[in-house]
């Protein structure tokens, strides 16, 4: 059998950049879609025009639209646990010890999460217009802890060392188990931080609305930023998606051009000298 006449390292990176350009394509295509889909969402603030719209509305009722606000307590707001003078309205702490076992095969460490505890709190909370007080309008969000969204920031985090005795080193060096620390961390829907709530929107009677999961199956969301930074991450992952597809395809165009080249070369080569 003849050597090949291109290496199959070559052979190898062409197929990879077309595989990779092909991938990027197609998450740059559902990205688009999901851009598509989000831009036909109406955008409302909790003010006068969304109660005419929702008082003109079948049911009294919006099936699917996007709230942005401000987060503000019904009540009293639940105080961070660990930093003075931080409030929330959801709070989720989580404690997990960080644990490393022998593996008697590769003779090497593995970490492991152990004892993960995790406890959540939340109080009821509206949505209000940028300077609005007390008695102005503003939406109501019923059962957030059902919403789907990275909508928590961190405010705290700590991790402690492990303390261990020279008797629980011997027994941990035995058994093939030993602690590594304790990790803490505590999140909160902050006061007074921006919101964005996708879902449906109820005028429950005279001026007071509802946002709450959809009854027609869409997800019920909640994003912690405005909606126009909402759009605008959405619009850079596409981009980055349609950047990425062009250059990979360009690459692996590039290099068959460059092995087509020198096999066309070669060729003529041969066909001189014979």
């Amino acid at each position: 059998m003849g050597d090949l006449p291109v290496s199959p390292l070559v052979l190898i990176g062409v197929g990879s950049s077309f595989a990779f350009s092909g991938l990027f394509y197609h998450l740059y295509k559902g990205k688009k879609e999901e851009l598509k889909k989000l831009k036909e969402i109406p955008i409302f603030k909790p003010d006068q025009h969304l109660v005419k719209v929702l008082k003109a509305s079948p049911h009294r009722r919006l099936q699917y639209v996007a709230v942005e606000g401000l987060v503000q307590a019904d009540g009293e707001s639940l105080a961070s646990q660990f930093v003075p003078r931080c409030y929330g309205v959801i709070q989720k702490i989580a404690m997990e010890e960080q644990w490393k076992f022998w593996n008697s095969l590769t003779k090497t460490w593995n970490s492991r999460t152990i004892n993960r505890k995790e406890t959540s709190n939340s109080v009821p909370f509206s949505l209000v217009s940028p300077g609005a007080f007390i008695n102005d309008l503003y939406v109501k969000v019923q059962n957030p802890l059902e919403a789907s969204g990275c909508y928590l920031d961190r405010v705290y985090f700590k991790r402690s060392r492990a303390e261990k005795g020279l008797a629980d080193m011997v027994m941990n060096g035995i058994l093939g188990e030993e602690p590594v620390a304790m990790e803490v961390s505590e999140e909160l829907l902050r006061v007074g931080s921006t919101l964005t709530g996708y879902g449906e929107v109820v005028l429950e009677g005279g001026q007071v609305m509802r946002l709450q999961a959809p009854q027609d199956g869409r997800k019920f969301i909640l994003v912690p930023t405005d909606h126009r930074s909402f759009m605008d991450g959405h619009e850079k992952s596409a981009s980055m998606w349609k950047m990425l597809s062009a250059v990979t395809g360009i690459t692996g165009a590039a290099i068959l051009t460059k092995v087509i080249c020198g096999l066309v070369g070669n060729q003529d080569g041969k066909s001189k000298k014979a």
